[in-house]
């Protein structure tokens, strides 16, 4: 599998940091495009490119980290997703006109299997190394598509998170957005 990043700020960076000391491939795509990577993908190492937003959503999953005002723009300008998993990893502050945050990046990327999470944890705790003496860091997740859950799942206790199924987008994604029970709830799960 590989992976990409739309937006290429500090959650994405945590993100890709991980992925590539995990062993895998990751190409990270930003609205002012590659050149402005360099420094970022040299700091991250080979397993790491820059690319364009659209070359990064080619990936197999890709983490889509922007701010919430850009969400709309940026996947309105991206290729038909075919079933690829989008991880939608922001926050918004404001009132969506769907039910969920999520539910509104999925219904701005048809073909997207929308997978909710890492919008739980601050950037520190999302950089920092999950695996800890006291427990691995858990990392709640939400989405509609079992397979892509289950896709997800998998890579992020790869990467050495403590995965927990929230639920579907909309009841999970509830939980998980800002003012939810979820929401900056760091805790350890105990292996």
């Amino acid at each position: 599998m590989n992976f990409g990043t739309i937006g290429a700020g500090t959650v994405a960076q945590a993100i890709a940091g991980h992925l590539v000391a995990a062993g895998h491939k990751v190409t990270l795509g930003n609205s002012r495009g590659p050149d402005t990577l360099l420094d970022v993908v040299t700091r991250l190492g080979p397993l790491a490119s820059a690319g364009t937003a659209a070359e990064a959503a080619a990936a197999d999953m890709v983490f889509l980290t922007v701010m919430w005002p850009q969400v709309g723009d940026v996947l309105a300008g991206l290729p038909a997703w075919d079933g690829r998993i989008l991880v939608d990893t922001t926050n918004t502050f404001a009132d969506v006109e769907v039910g969920t945050a999520s539910e509104f990046v999925a219904d701005r990327a048809p073909g997207a299997r929308v997978v909710k999470a890492f919008n739980t944890l601050y950037a520190p705790y999302i950089a920092a190394d999950p695996r800890r003496a006291e427990g691995r860091q858990l990392l709640f997740y939400a989405g509609d598509d079992g397979a892509a859950k289950a896709d997800f799942r998998e890579v992020a206790d790869g990467l050495g998170f403590a995965p927990v199924d929230a639920g579907s987008l909309r009841e999970g994604g509830r939980l998980m957005q800002i003012g939810g029970p979820l929401s900056a709830l760091h805790a350890l799960k105990q292996d």
